[in-house]
């Protein structure tokens, strides 16, 4: 069995150096996952010049820990759009999933990028009577808005009310980001982390360890800014950690997701079965060996076992919505995608390139990281309690745990993964102390 995810074993990445000399450009994307790379992709269709850092290895963290689905059914996440902001912003977000669908897939025809693109139907399903009318009327929503929906019970899941909608994909989601990379004009260099961005002038300068890169332009493609002003990230978010499998299993093609939490998502991809579920706050993560014990109960159901173990982190938002647009002069973020990284961290590098390069989108205005249905005194009571108990389940975990540099949470140790895990904000240690996973940009002695 193998601890890491089935898509770093189906593809052969490059490797980039790391930044060796300064540097002068126009645009500076720091993050190389999809939001990164897909920005860097629009960009280069410009006569801009832009460079993408990443700290580690280009698409091997978020995005390459993903279940590789483009689909618009996203478990009750268009319900919490609608509760938080009503129909009409929930209709938008929809029209915007569908349109980010459309759009990765006509760029994977257009530049014939191998990324086993396969269409599917996706499904929604749940197994708690209290639920059947949410998901009807989820079903009904959706037929407002112009999507036809159909009955069709699976065996695989048991079931009170399931329904599936057309015209949604699976992917390998690495080959797509090296795909996007093939047809790039601009550097790119792993290995390279930037601890510090001071404003002079018109300009950014961004630090590494040895290097400043002066720009026009930043991009936060991170997936956990290190910052905490002038955002306040954490009073904005919570993480959710979630533990993967893939298994040696034949099933028809399908995209399936249950409704509410514990979600279950399962999809096929050649003949494995990738298996998601138990997912959780970060903060409340004591014990990861335990939650992939619960996965690998629900595989023995199925009469498989797991080929692949992993685990990936994802940052839900007060409202539902991703952030995505410009904190400050030329200074931008993507991230906050509530699980749905693909098509959300895409959409993410075309409005960003769209305001950069002064062209019109629709969505501009939708995912605004200052819109009014942020200031939610709930919801950012709740985050600051998160924040807290990741904070002390740290402390209470081990006197002798090292420390994240980040805001100094104590580390907990991943057995299954062989890494050491911040309760607080999800930055991740390999077993040697070297930072895999942000918002720490630094490594930790042991």
């Amino acid at each position: 069995m193998k601890n890491y995810s089935i898509w770093k074993d189906n593809y052969k990445t490059i490797n980039f150096e790391s930044l060796k000399s300064d540097k002068t450009v126009d645009v500076l994307i720091i993050g190389g996952g999809i939001t990164g790379v897909s920005s860097l992709y629009f960009l280069s269709k410009s006569d801009l010049n832009v460079m993408l850092v990443e700290q580690n290895k280009i698409g091997l963290s978020t995005t390459g820990n993903s279940t590789g689905k483009l689909t618009y059914l996203q478990n009750d996440l268009i319900d919490k759009i609608r509760n938080n902001c009503g129909e009409d912003v929930a209709g938008k977000y929809l029209d915007s999933q569908i349109d980010a669908i459309n759009l990765i897939v006509n760029t994977i025809k257009e530049e014939k990028i191998d990324c086993d693109l396969e269409r599917v139907y996706s499904y929604i399903y749940t197994n708690n009577e209290n639920e059947v009318e949410l998901v009807k009327d989820l079903e009904r929503f959706l037929n407002d808005n112009n999507i036809n929906t159909y009955i069709d019970d699976i065996s695989l899941v048991k079931s009170k009310y399931i329904f599936k909608v057309d015209n949604t994909y699976i992917i390998n989601p690495i080959k797509l980001l090296y795909g996007l990379i093939d047809t790039n004009k601009y550097p790119l260099y792993e290995k390279t982390s930037i601890n510090k961005i001071t404003k002079k002038d018109d300009y950014y300068m961004c630090y590494t360890n040895n290097n400043v890169i002066k720009t026009r332009y930043v991009i936060i493609a991170s997936h956990y800014p290190y910052f905490l002003i002038p955002f306040m990230f954490p009073l904005n978010s919570s993480l959710e950690k979630s533990f993967l499998s893939a298994s040696k299993k034949n099933i028809n093609p399908l995209s399936l997701i249950s409704y509410s939490n514990p979600f279950i998502s399962i999809r096929n991809y050649k003949d494995y079965i990738i298996y998601l579920g138990y997912s959780n706050k970060l903060c409340k993560n004591i014990n990861d060996e335990e939650s992939f014990k619960k996965l690998t109960i629900d595989l023995e159901k199925l009469n498989i076992k797991a080929d692949y173990l992993w685990s990936n982190m994802d940052i839900i938002t007060n409202d539902g919505l991703p952030y995505i647009g410009k904190i400050k002069d030329n200074l931008f973020i993507g991230t906050g995608y509530n699980t749905w990284g693909l098509t959300n961290g895409f959409l993410a590098g075309k409005i960003i390139s769209d305001i950069i390069l002064d062209n019109n989108n629709k969505y501009i205005s939708l995912f605004d990281i200052k819109r009014s249905s942020l200031k939610n005194i709930k919801e950012i009571s709740k985050n600051i309690k998160d924040n807290l108990n990741g904070y002390v389940t740290g402390l209470t975990s081990g006197i002798n745990n090292p420390t994240c540099p980040h805001v100094g949470c104590k580390l907990l140790y991943n057995l299954v993964e062989n890494t050491w895990d911040c309760p607080c904000h999800g930055s991740r240690f390999n077993s040697d102390g070297k930072c895999i996973s942000g918002p720490a940009n630094k490594d930790i002695n042991l």
